[in-house]
């Protein structure tokens, strides 16, 4: 199916007041059954990224982190079990894995002896079980697990299907007796940039 510019821009628009969880994804694919899973989550990555570019920087000032920190402290303290952090990141139009991120490096620079490292903050995101504050692990978890366009899930979906692709492009090259270098032996040559594959002979795939 051909997605004309007209629903390409209805989508859009209607992505406007829509926070970057699979619940709103499900309430958009409501609004246009006719479009398929994989059409509204790549327009909604797409869009939600160009807005997260937009306004990064403000949520990244001293007085917004301090801000979210007390809001977040403050929520916990009356209620540990809510999505707290989830609804925060909601509330402020930030992608929720990027308002867990700011809050832990909050957290750890307040309890650790020295700042925390960018490698300590992706394994802590990857597996909330590091994090050595059960409440915040568990605020963390949940603000992965409800992010579609941003995190450790959403990374290793995007590398699933990068994978798979590669995979399908290798098997049409051999189908086809096409001969081409991989990665691997690009690196070899000693190739500074390396595509999944280069052909050693171009042709017109259309004929082949």
């Amino acid at each position: 199916m051909i997605l004309t510019k007209a629903q390409y821009d209805e989508i859009a628009q209607c992505l406007v007041s829509v926070p970057p969880t699979r619940q709103s994804l499900r309430k958009l694919k409501q609004r246009f059954p006719s479009q398929s899973q994989a059409t509204l989550l790549s327009i909604f990555s797409q869009e939600y990224q160009k807005h997260i570019k937009r306004t990064h920087a403000k949520h990244h000032t001293s007085e917004a982190i301090e801000s979210y920190y007390q809001r977040y402290l403050n929520g916990v303290g009356r209620n540990g079990a809510a999505p707290v952090l989830l609804d925060l990141a909601n509330e402020v139009d930030y992608a929720p894995s990027l308002m867990a991120r700011i809050i832990l490096e909050r957290f750890l620079q307040e309890h650790e002896e020295t700042p925390p490292s960018k490698s300590v903050i992706n394994s802590m995101l990857r597996d909330p079980s590091q994090i050595p504050d059960g409440v915040l692990a568990n605020q963390v978890y949940q603000c992965i697990v409800n992010d579609c366009c941003y995190g450790p899930l959403v990374d290793c979906i995007k590398h699933a299907i990068g994978h798979e692709h590669e995979v399908l492009l290798r098997d049409l090259l051999l189908e086809k007796s096409l001969s081409f270098l991989d990665e691997d032996q690009l690196r070899a040559k000693g190739y500074d940039k390396t595509p999944d594959f280069i052909l050693q002979v171009p042709v017109d795939l259309g004929r082949a």
